[in-house]
């Protein structure tokens, strides 16, 4: 009997036998995340509905020496949820439950497997909804937008996962059931333990209940939509927009690419003949927005815009935003295969990048669309190819790993709000130094000594924490893949 056999004997025993795969056709069910060109078949996959259960996985993996790697709804675009080939990939799609939505301390509990757009819904009878609106809302969940620390359309004003997550239950790498952060209460002492798990990409340990800040509906919500010939012009407007102080809900932004694959898609009417559009939203007290979204109107005009539509109720709003949301889906339509990249530049920079992203285009026989939140310089490049032409993988990987790098030139990131995972790791190196990379290991190291928690993910050259008695020894590479120090 192998020791994968015998965890699974024993996670049957714990979990019941529903609730552990290992059917090799069942479980190539699970073997990507968003990012499909990376692709690994895990050993074993179990479906936890309880943190009870979800402890008693990594309790096992622990004892018998197993890696192990946390998933949610699989949407994440860098193989952060990748599985581990000799290990077990835990699911909590099953722990879909809102257990507290509390309007008067401006909180929801819920488990990770909740699907994001359901918490404004749970929230909305109350006057409240949650903010983070990743373009995959309707499917992705809780605890995956923990993991990747996702934002969304609107955090030009509102933020980040980790800006709206006010504390954690957490199963550490050694089986521990531990709280993070305050939960309910404003500010807890002590050292920012929630800060550094959100965002960490399941290296930390799995996230069992979120604590989640709800926000007031506001007032008043404007949107506008407008075309532009140039995508110059279009940028040129985001920045006059910030540089007279109005902060937008939103401000998105597609090239004429990303515009034709939507238009495709879903038949959301953009103008004809636009370079760029912008999408432009404003909310809070009624007075105060009416008087920013003339300024925004008037900046639009003024830096070139040929046509500005103003959603005059909700049904057009949502035709605005169909478009946006839809886009990385959309592409499909124009292109049997493509990369969504994520890096972030400074937003002053935009038409200069944009140029610099269309002559490597061009310099590597493909194309790019370009979908982004314009305000906060967080671009979404997609680089289409088609995989049954020879070469043209591998010349749409070189498109993408240049893209970054015109990021880190610019003074940007890698990534924005997808992660690192295992498609961005080997670009660490370019963007940060060995001693930032070994103080971040020394974190993870903290949580992880064992070094079980989605190994090969963030870090380049995944490390072992120190030589301890009971530890696997250098050389035993058992793991593939995961190089053993």
């Amino acid at each position: 009997m192998t020791v994968i056999d015998a965890l699974a004997g024993r996670l049957r025993a714990a979990l019941g036998p529903d609730l552990v795969v290992t059917d090799r056709q069942e479980l190539r069910t699970y073997e990507c995340d968003g990012l499909a060109h990376y692709k690994v078949i895990p050993a074993l996959v179990v479906l936890p509905q309880t943190t009870e259960q979800v402890a008693a996985v990594v309790r096992a993996c622990v004892d018998c020496e197993i890696p192990f790697v946390a998933r949610g709804s699989g949407t994440g675009l860098s193989g952060g949820a990748l599985p581990h080939a000799d290990g077990v990939l835990i699911v909590t799609a099953q722990m879909r439950r809102i257990l507290a939505v509390a309007p008067a301390d401006e909180r929801a509990v819920v488990q990770p497997g909740v699907i994001n757009l359901q918490v404004t819904r749970a929230a909305a009878p109350h006057g409240y909804y949650y903010a983070p609106d990743p373009s995959s809302q309707q499917i992705c969940s809780i605890g995956g937008n923990v993991a990747e620390n996702s934002g969304g359309a609107h955090c030009l004003k509102y933020g980040f996962t980790t800006n709206h997550v006010t504390g954690l239950e957490v199963v550490t790498p050694d089986g521990e059931v531990v709280r993070l952060g305050g939960g309910r209460a404003l500010d807890p002492p002590g050292y920012d333990l929630l800060g550094a798990f959100v965002g960490s990409e399941g290296t930390l340990g799995v996230a069992t209940e979120v604590t989640v800040r709800l926000t007031a509906v506001p007032e008043s919500v404007r949107t506008l939509l407008a075309a532009f010939h140039g995508i110059d012009q279009a940028g040129a407007a985001t920045s006059a927009i910030i540089a007279a102080g109005v902060v937008p809900a939103a401000v998105e932004m597609m090239d004429a690419l990303a515009i034709e694959a939507a238009e495709s898609a879903v038949a959301c009417g953009y103008p004809p003949g636009a370079a760029a559009v912008l999408i432009v939203e404003l909310d809070g007290p009624a007075a105060e927005v009416a008087a920013q979204f003339d300024e925004v109107t008037r900046l639009c005009g003024a830096n070139g815009a040929f046509e500005i539509r103003i959603a005059a109720d909700d049904a057009e709003r949502q035709l605005f935003w169909k478009g946006r949301k839809s886009a990385f889906a959309a592409v499909g339509r124009i292109s049997p295969d493509y990369i969504v990249q994520d890096g972030v530049i400074p937003r002053t920079a935009l038409p200069e990048v944009l140029r610099r992203i269309d002559e490597l285009a061009a310099a590597n026989g493909v194309r790019v669309a370009n979908v982004f939140h314009a305000g906060d310089g967080n671009l979404h490049p997609l680089v289409l190819f088609d995989d049954a032409i020879e070469g043209a993988a591998a010349r749409a990987e070189v498109a993408s790993a240049a893209i970054l790098d015109l990021c880190i030139e610019y003074g940007g990131s890698i990534t924005g709000e997808h992660g690192v995972g295992a498609d961005k790791a080997k670009h660490m190196p370019r963007m940060f130094t060995d001693d930032d990379l070994d103080t971040m290991q020394l974190l993870r190291c903290a949580f992880d000594p064992g070094g079980l928690a989605n190994p090969g993910k963030i870090f380049p050259t995944p490390r072992l924490c120190g030589e301890r008695p009971g530890r696997r020894q250098a050389g035993d590479n058992r793991w593939p893949g995961v190089e053993v120090f």
